[in-house]
């Protein structure tokens, strides 16, 4: 299997290449300038174990070119829209999972969402009914992606209104050793991409003795 993460070059999207490469899926780098992506995708192999998949990179149409099936949108939300309208004829047949969240860009700890009401939203709108659209890993750290020797400490929500999409999505990021819970249709992402500004306000308070916190359902015991 190969999956392209379109803005990987970021912080969010290496993490998420080292994460799912240690876990076997072969990954391909989108980012505007092809060359910058494959020379950070050389930098995030030798970050890897021996028996890893393969990380190479591509501009954005080649990577989502390359994709067997998952296209991983996790660029910032203010290129969000340009970038799906660039992306949307070599988008046919497969899936974009949207990691994307609309954070204030004079605050990061609150969201500005758009006016479908979240992004996994707008994008559904952008791209139309054919190409299914699924949010996912909106609440995770890429500080915590990034380091290997760490578990990934939180749960993940996904949510998109094909359900075929979601179980899909569900088992592709069940590889990453976390737990996925189904969340619905596309509009619960209105309320799990507003999960992530208040996760940042919480990791950076002087309050709270940790940072890097993530989400957990838990059961009762009882």
């Amino acid at each position: 299997m190969t999956i392209a993460i379109i803005g990987g070059t970021g912080p969010q999207g290496q993490g998420l290449a080292l994460r799912f490469a240690r876990a076997g899926v072969e990954v391909v780098l989108g980012s505007r300038d092809g060359a910058r992506a494959q020379s950070i995708a050389e930098e995030l192999v030798a970050k890897l174990p021996a028996g890893s998949a393969g990380i190479s990179g591509a501009d954005n149409e080649g990577a989502a070119q390359a994709a067997d099936e998952f296209v991983i949108l996790a660029v910032p939300f203010a290129a969000h829209n340009a970038t799906l309208g660039a992306l949307k004829p070599h988008l046919a047949g497969k899936i974009l999972v949207d990691i994307v969240v609309p954070l204030s860009p004079n605050d990061p700890k609150i969201v500005e969402m758009p006016p479908e009401g979240s992004a996994t939203e707008a994008a559904q709108a952008l791209l139309g009914p054919d190409i299914p659209v699924i949010g996912a890993l909106h609440n995770v750290s890429a500080t915590t992606l990034n380091n290997l020797d760490w578990t990934i400490n939180c749960d993940i929500l996904v949510c998109g209104n094909s359900l075929d999409a979601r179980k899909k999505v569900m088992d592709l990021v069940g590889k990453l050793g976390v737990t996925t819970y189904n969340a619905g249709g596309a509009s619960a992402a209105r309320s799990i991409e507003a999960i992530t500004p208040i996760l940042i306000r919480i990791n950076i308070s002087k309050a709270v003795p940790f940072t890097h916190a993530g989400i957990k359902i838990w059961a009762p015991d009882h």
